[in-house]
Protein backbone atom coordinates (compact mmCIF):
# COMPACT_ATOMS: atom_id res chain seq x y z
CA UNK A 1 0.00 0.00 0.00
CA UNK A 2 1.06 3.57 -0.68
CA UNK A 3 0.21 6.59 1.48
CA UNK A 4 -0.15 10.03 -0.10
CA UNK A 5 0.37 12.77 2.49
CA UNK A 6 -0.13 16.51 1.91
CA UNK A 7 1.42 19.16 4.15
CA UNK A 8 2.98 22.60 4.36
CA UNK A 9 6.73 22.20 3.86
CA UNK A 10 7.79 24.12 6.95
CA UNK A 11 5.61 21.87 9.14
CA UNK A 12 7.28 18.55 8.24
CA UNK A 13 11.09 18.85 8.04
CA UNK A 14 11.71 15.08 8.20
CA UNK A 15 9.36 14.30 5.34
CA UNK A 16 10.91 17.15 3.35
CA UNK A 17 14.35 15.62 3.92
CA UNK A 18 13.15 12.26 2.56
CA UNK A 19 11.61 14.06 -0.43
CA UNK A 20 14.89 15.84 -1.21
CA UNK A 21 16.95 12.64 -0.98
CA UNK A 22 14.57 10.66 -3.18
CA UNK A 23 14.34 13.40 -5.81
CA UNK A 24 18.13 13.80 -5.96
CA UNK A 25 18.60 10.06 -6.48
CA UNK A 26 16.12 10.02 -9.38
CA UNK A 27 17.80 12.99 -11.09
CA UNK A 28 21.18 11.24 -10.84
CA UNK A 29 19.70 8.10 -12.41
CA UNK A 30 18.78 10.18 -15.46
CA UNK A 31 22.14 11.95 -15.63
CA UNK A 32 20.83 15.32 -14.46
CA UNK A 33 23.14 16.71 -11.80
CA UNK A 34 22.31 20.43 -11.89
CA UNK A 35 18.74 21.68 -12.18
CA UNK A 36 17.60 25.13 -11.06
CA UNK A 37 14.24 23.81 -9.91
CA UNK A 38 15.94 21.23 -7.68
CA UNK A 39 17.30 23.93 -5.35
CA UNK A 40 16.29 22.82 -1.84
CA UNK A 41 15.68 26.23 -0.25
CA UNK A 42 11.96 25.44 -0.61
CA UNK A 43 12.01 23.43 2.63
CA UNK A 44 12.04 26.77 4.51
CA UNK A 45 9.57 28.54 2.23
CA UNK A 46 6.20 29.23 3.93
CA UNK A 47 4.53 29.31 0.50
CA UNK A 48 5.39 25.72 -0.44
CA UNK A 49 3.11 22.72 -0.01
CA UNK A 50 4.09 19.12 -0.60
CA UNK A 51 2.61 15.71 -1.34
CA UNK A 52 4.77 12.68 -0.59
CA UNK A 53 4.16 9.06 -1.52
CA UNK A 54 5.42 6.53 1.01
CA UNK A 55 5.67 2.80 0.43
CA UNK A 56 4.09 1.49 3.61
CA UNK A 57 6.22 -1.64 4.13
CA UNK A 58 9.49 0.32 4.06
CA UNK A 59 8.39 3.83 5.00
CA UNK A 60 10.46 5.17 2.12
CA UNK A 61 9.32 8.20 0.14
CA UNK A 62 9.18 6.89 -3.43
CA UNK A 63 7.46 9.79 -5.20
CA UNK A 64 6.46 13.36 -4.57
CA UNK A 65 5.55 16.80 -5.85
CA UNK A 66 5.40 20.38 -4.65
CA UNK A 67 3.14 23.37 -5.12
CA UNK A 68 4.86 26.75 -4.83
CA UNK A 69 2.56 29.71 -4.29
CA UNK A 70 3.77 32.77 -6.20
CA UNK A 71 4.83 35.57 -3.85
CA UNK A 72 6.90 38.62 -4.69
CA UNK A 73 9.44 37.64 -2.00
CA UNK A 74 9.78 34.04 -3.25
CA UNK A 75 10.49 33.41 -6.93
CA UNK A 76 8.86 30.37 -8.48
CA UNK A 77 11.40 27.70 -9.49
CA UNK A 78 10.30 27.92 -13.12
CA UNK A 79 11.14 31.63 -13.17
CA UNK A 80 14.80 30.95 -12.50
CA UNK A 81 14.83 28.07 -14.95
CA UNK A 82 13.08 29.77 -17.86
CA UNK A 83 14.84 33.13 -17.38
CA UNK A 84 17.91 31.45 -18.89
CA UNK A 85 16.08 31.18 -22.23
CA UNK A 86 13.33 33.82 -22.01
CA UNK A 87 13.50 36.91 -19.81
CA UNK A 88 9.75 37.56 -20.15
CA UNK A 89 8.85 34.84 -17.67
CA UNK A 90 8.92 36.98 -14.51
CA UNK A 91 6.61 39.59 -16.01
CA UNK A 92 4.22 36.83 -17.07
CA UNK A 93 4.17 35.30 -13.59
CA UNK A 94 3.66 38.73 -12.03
CA UNK A 95 0.62 39.26 -14.24
CA UNK A 96 -0.95 35.98 -13.09
CA UNK A 97 0.01 36.72 -9.48
CA UNK A 98 -2.43 39.64 -9.46
CA UNK A 99 -5.27 37.13 -9.16
CA UNK A 100 -3.21 34.37 -7.55
CA UNK A 101 -0.99 31.71 -9.06
CA UNK A 102 1.55 29.06 -8.27
CA UNK A 103 3.57 26.22 -9.76
CA UNK A 104 3.31 22.47 -9.64
CA UNK A 105 6.90 21.28 -9.64
CA UNK A 106 9.44 18.79 -8.42
CA UNK A 107 7.33 15.81 -9.45
CA UNK A 108 9.49 12.72 -9.33
CA UNK A 109 9.02 8.98 -9.23
CA UNK A 110 11.40 6.26 -8.05
CA UNK A 111 12.34 3.73 -10.71
CA UNK A 112 11.42 1.04 -8.20
CA UNK A 113 7.74 1.84 -8.72
CA UNK A 114 7.83 2.87 -12.38
CA UNK A 115 5.01 1.55 -14.53
CA UNK A 116 2.27 1.93 -11.94
CA UNK A 117 1.38 5.50 -12.86
CA UNK A 118 1.85 6.58 -9.25
CA UNK A 119 3.45 9.90 -10.17
CA UNK A 120 2.17 10.85 -13.60
CA UNK A 121 -1.40 9.71 -12.96
CA UNK A 122 -2.44 9.52 -9.31
CA UNK A 123 -0.01 11.95 -7.67
CA UNK A 124 -0.45 14.63 -10.33
CA UNK A 125 -4.20 14.56 -9.68
CA UNK A 126 -3.64 15.30 -6.00
CA UNK A 127 -1.88 18.55 -6.91
CA UNK A 128 -5.21 19.94 -8.09
CA UNK A 129 -6.90 18.71 -4.93
CA UNK A 130 -4.30 20.60 -2.88
CA UNK A 131 -4.53 23.72 -5.05
CA UNK A 132 -8.27 23.87 -4.40
CA UNK A 133 -7.64 23.85 -0.63
CA UNK A 134 -5.12 26.65 -1.08
CA UNK A 135 -7.59 28.75 -3.08
CA UNK A 136 -5.10 29.32 -5.89
CA UNK A 137 -7.09 30.18 -9.04
CA UNK A 138 -4.32 29.51 -11.60
CA UNK A 139 -1.28 27.24 -11.81
CA UNK A 140 1.81 26.80 -13.96
CA UNK A 141 3.59 23.55 -14.77
CA UNK A 142 6.96 23.12 -16.46
CA UNK A 143 6.55 19.84 -18.35
CA UNK A 144 8.97 17.31 -19.71
CA UNK A 145 7.93 15.60 -22.92
CA UNK A 146 6.52 12.57 -21.10
CA UNK A 147 4.48 14.64 -18.61
CA UNK A 148 2.96 17.08 -21.11
CA UNK A 149 0.07 14.88 -22.27
CA UNK A 150 -1.23 13.95 -18.79
CA UNK A 151 -0.85 17.59 -17.75
CA UNK A 152 -2.95 18.83 -20.66
CA UNK A 153 -5.55 16.14 -19.89
CA UNK A 154 -6.06 17.80 -16.50
CA UNK A 155 -7.07 21.09 -18.07
CA UNK A 156 -3.77 22.87 -18.61
CA UNK A 157 -2.96 24.58 -21.89
CA UNK A 158 0.37 25.52 -23.43
CA UNK A 159 1.48 29.07 -22.58
CA UNK A 160 2.68 30.22 -25.99
CA UNK A 161 3.98 33.62 -24.83
CA UNK A 162 7.20 32.00 -23.64
CA UNK A 163 9.98 30.40 -25.69
CA UNK A 164 9.08 28.92 -29.08
CA UNK A 165 5.30 28.88 -28.61
CA UNK A 166 5.75 27.50 -25.11
CA UNK A 167 8.66 25.12 -25.72
CA UNK A 168 12.39 25.39 -25.09
CA UNK A 169 15.40 23.23 -24.21
CA UNK A 170 15.73 22.51 -20.46
CA UNK A 171 17.53 21.30 -18.37
CA UNK A 172 19.83 19.95 -21.11
CA UNK A 173 20.08 20.84 -24.78
CA UNK A 174 18.65 17.47 -25.80
CA UNK A 175 15.60 17.74 -23.52
CA UNK A 176 12.50 19.71 -24.57
CA UNK A 177 10.38 21.41 -21.89
CA UNK A 178 6.98 23.03 -22.27
CA UNK A 179 5.35 25.69 -20.11
CA UNK A 180 1.68 24.96 -19.38
CA UNK A 181 -0.88 26.98 -17.45
CA UNK A 182 -4.18 26.08 -15.82
CA UNK A 183 -6.46 29.12 -15.86
CA UNK A 184 -9.35 27.74 -13.78
CA UNK A 185 -8.19 25.47 -10.96
CA UNK A 186 -11.61 25.20 -9.34
CA UNK A 187 -13.68 24.14 -12.36
CA UNK A 188 -11.11 22.51 -14.69
CA UNK A 189 -13.22 23.26 -17.79
CA UNK A 190 -10.63 21.93 -20.28
CA UNK A 191 -9.91 18.68 -18.43
CA UNK A 192 -10.99 15.27 -19.61
CA UNK A 193 -14.24 14.25 -17.94
CA UNK A 194 -12.52 11.28 -16.30
CA UNK A 195 -9.92 13.57 -14.76
CA UNK A 196 -12.53 16.10 -13.66
CA UNK A 197 -14.62 13.45 -11.94
CA UNK A 198 -11.66 11.88 -10.15
CA UNK A 199 -10.27 15.20 -8.89
CA UNK A 200 -13.66 16.55 -7.82
CA UNK A 201 -14.36 13.34 -5.90
CA UNK A 202 -11.01 13.48 -4.09
CA UNK A 203 -11.70 17.08 -3.12
CA UNK A 204 -14.79 15.82 -1.30
CA UNK A 205 -12.92 12.87 0.25
CA UNK A 206 -9.54 14.15 1.41
CA UNK A 207 -9.00 11.27 3.86
CA UNK A 208 -9.80 8.01 2.09
CA UNK A 209 -8.38 4.65 0.99
CA UNK A 210 -8.94 3.31 -2.52
CA UNK A 211 -8.01 0.29 -4.58
CA UNK A 212 -6.70 1.88 -7.77
CA UNK A 213 -6.36 0.08 -11.09
CA UNK A 214 -2.87 0.54 -12.58
CA UNK A 215 -1.04 -0.92 -15.61
CA UNK A 216 0.58 -3.38 -13.18
CA UNK A 217 -2.58 -4.39 -11.36
CA UNK A 218 -4.60 -3.17 -8.38
CA UNK A 219 -2.76 -0.96 -5.89
CA UNK A 220 -4.18 0.27 -2.59
CA UNK A 221 -3.62 3.98 -1.96
CA UNK A 222 -4.34 5.79 1.29
CA UNK A 223 -4.97 9.48 0.69
CA UNK A 224 -4.21 11.92 3.53
CA UNK A 225 -4.74 15.18 1.67
CA UNK A 226 -6.17 17.50 4.31
CA UNK A 227 -3.56 20.21 4.93
CA UNK A 228 -3.42 21.40 8.55
CA UNK A 229 -2.11 24.88 7.78
CA UNK A 230 -3.44 25.73 4.33
CA UNK A 231 -3.91 29.49 4.80
CA UNK A 232 -0.67 30.74 3.26
CA UNK A 233 -1.95 34.33 3.30
CA UNK A 234 -1.38 34.57 7.06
Amino acid sequence: MFTFTAFRAIDEPELCKKFVEGHANVLKEYGVTKVTSSNNDWVNNPYVFVVTVQEDTTGQVVSGLRIHISHEDYQLPLEGAIAQVDSKISDLVAEYRKIGTGEIGGLWNSRAISGYGIGALFLSRTSLVIADQLNVPTLFALCAEYTLKPTLQKGFEIEEKIGNKGTFFYPKLDLVATLAVLKDVKNLPLALKEEQNYIFDLRQNLETTRDEETPKGIVRIKYKLKIKNSDWRN
